[in-house]
């Protein structure tokens, strides 16, 4: 792992880190609140304001066969090449590619997401336009390091085949939809095996806590940790 990319990963488990978790675990009741097909209009930036929707909690919040819901075989690649740019993973240490947080963003986009379909279309060909007059290659193809002077190029809003969406509309909303894959609870389809709520040291919602749990001071470590299908199952049972 290189230096740049530990400072990455240093930069967002840091200033991330239990406010993304915090953020993203209002997910669920965000989603709730708001009106199936009620669409939220476009904007240069469009803000997150829900998730993917819960799938059925007896079953995992997968594609089918490999192959995305919303994206091609094609935009899978350059998301989840994207995302691992954003969220680079090391040995020990679970990256958006651990995370499964393409995943998350295909199924986001094939639910609660869809108002953004069109946003990630165009931006998605404008990234491989900009891609190949700058390099000759689609992004998925570049070496990591220019792949990290492409997404540099879009934080800062210099990529001039952006038009809608802007380059630094598509890069916050992919940074955005990164995170929220990375940390927000496994049922909607990323942090896979809760490797972002491990990253950040994060107990996940519990079945309970003791006594001494609550009194205690130092670092919670008992496992397991429990996400809402976990739950779901549990309870399932138990009736």
């Amino acid at each position: 792992m290189s230096e740049h990319d530990e400072g990455r990963r240093a930069f967002i488990v840091g200033a991330v880190g239990a406010g993304a978790v915090a953020g993203t675990s209002l997910v669920q009741t965000a989603y709730a609140k708001t009106p199936q097909g009620n669409k939220i209009p476009h904007g240069n930036q469009p803000q997150a304001k829900t998730a993917a929707a819960p799938v059925d909690p007896n079953r995992a919040a997968e594609a089918f066969d490999g192959h995305g819901v919303f994206f091609n075989d094609e935009h899978t690649a350059t998301v989840a090449a994207f995302a691992e740019r954003l969220m680079p993973g090391a040995p020990g240490k679970p990256g958006a590619r651990d995370a499964n947080v393409v995943n998350y963003i295909d199924l986001a986009l094939a639910g609660a997401y869809a108002d953004q379909q069109d946003f990630y279309r165009r931006g998605l060909a404008q990234l491989d336009a900009y891609c190949a007059n700058a390099h000759g290659k689609p992004f998925a193809k570049l070496g990591a390091a220019q792949q990290d002077e492409v997404i540099g190029a879009l934080e800062q809003g210099k990529a001039s085949e952006f038009t809608f969406p802007t380059a630094q509309a598509f890069f916050n909303t992919l940074r955005t939809h990164t995170m929220e894959g990375m940390f927000a609870d496994p049922v909607y389809g990323g942090n896979k095996d809760f490797a972002g709520w491990k990253l950040v040291g994060f107990p996940g919602a519990q079945l309970f806590y003791t006594p001494a749990d609550m009194a205690s001071r130092q670092a919670f470590t008992r496992a397991p940790i429990t996400g809402l299908q976990a739950q779901a199952k549990a309870s399932t049972k138990g009736a």
